[in-house]
């Protein structure tokens, strides 16, 4: 591709199109950990190539364990992706989040299960710094492009992720209120932490759903009620998204566009090559060379 795709939009449940796209092409990668959840279609928007991938692939075909999240997030990378937005369906566990309600957490709980959750390994050992689990400005934005669209936008907040794919037990959902959650889904993690080791600025617009299975008074999550509460959602959703795509700082100032200048621990000359190969789309810059292979 003769333009350089610097945005991307993975879309949850419910959020299976990016509309208003011109100059489609429709992408098809492989990448060392195999196919994305679905072809990756690329496309103008105001003036800009954006990319969308449907997270759970059409037609919702991929449960939350099994979506490829390295693939997808490499396959980004390799397309030159610096910004990644994340719509997905959240479950609230405050009063004060109330379904349709829209969130842009700033901080995480991982409460999943055996999900590969990093490039490295194979003769490279990286730690990123994951404290703040999510880019500040491109959150920033992504919240105020979502209050001028009406909808009501909690600016911060933590989103748990869970393993499901079963929803919480009430148990669960009253241990996680105590933890000091405030929405719950099922998807943010690993692509977060795999996104910030691929130095790919990430946000999450949580779109609530439903109150889990804590309120007393509403009725426990569903299926059913997560799809219909996203249906009426979606529109708010794009707009909101569209807005912020067109509100992306230039150049990036963040500490994500250099996540790795300090995780790598292993000395590069002492990588095997087919591990330097596999990881050049995200290491090439720090290895004063090109690497060999890629």
């Amino acid at each position: 591709m003769a333009e350089p795709v610097r945005a991307a939009v993975i879309g949850g449940s419910g959020f299976y199109q990016m509309e208003g796209l011109s100059n489609i092409e429709e992408l098809r990668p492989d990448t060392p950990y195999g196919a994305p959840s679905d072809a990756i279609t690329v496309g103008t928007l105001d003036a800009q190539r954006v990319a969308f991938l449907p997270r759970h692939g059409l037609g919702h075909r991929i449960l939350p364990s099994e979506l490829p999240s390295r693939a997808n997030i490499y396959a980004l990378k390799q397309l030159g992706v610096e910004f990644i937005i994340s719509v997905s369906a959240a479950g609230s566990l405050r009063e004060e989040i109330a379904p349709l309600h829209m969130v842009v957490p700033d901080q995480v709980i991982d409460r999943t299960r055996g999900r590969a959750s990093t490039f490295f390994g194979e003769g490279l050992a990286a730690h990123i710094a994951f404290a703040d689990p999510f880019c500040e400005p491109l959150g920033r934005a992504l919240s105020e492009a979502a209050r001028e669209t009406g909808a009501t936008v909690h600016g911060r907040g933590t989103l748990l992720v869970m393993e499901g794919p079963a929803f919480s037990t009430r148990a669960e959902s009253h241990l996680y209120r105590g933890w000091g959650a405030d929405i719950i889904g099922m998807t943010a993690l690993p692509e977060a932490k795999l996104a910030r080791e691929a130095e790919i600025c990430y946000a999450v617009l949580a779109c609530a759903t439903d109150y889990d299975c804590w309120h007393e008074t509403h009725a426990d999550v569903s299926g059913e009620m997560i799809v219909a509460n996203l249906h009426k959602n979606v529109e708010v959703s794009r707009r909101a998204v569209r807005l912020a795509l067109s509100r992306l700082p230039y150049p990036r100032d963040c500490a994500c566009a250099h996540a790795l200048r300090d995780a790598l621990i292993t000395p590069l000359e002492l990588v095997p090559e087919a591990t330097r190969r596999r990881l050049a789309p995200l290491i090439e810059k720090y290895a004063g060379q090109k690497v060999s292979g890629s």
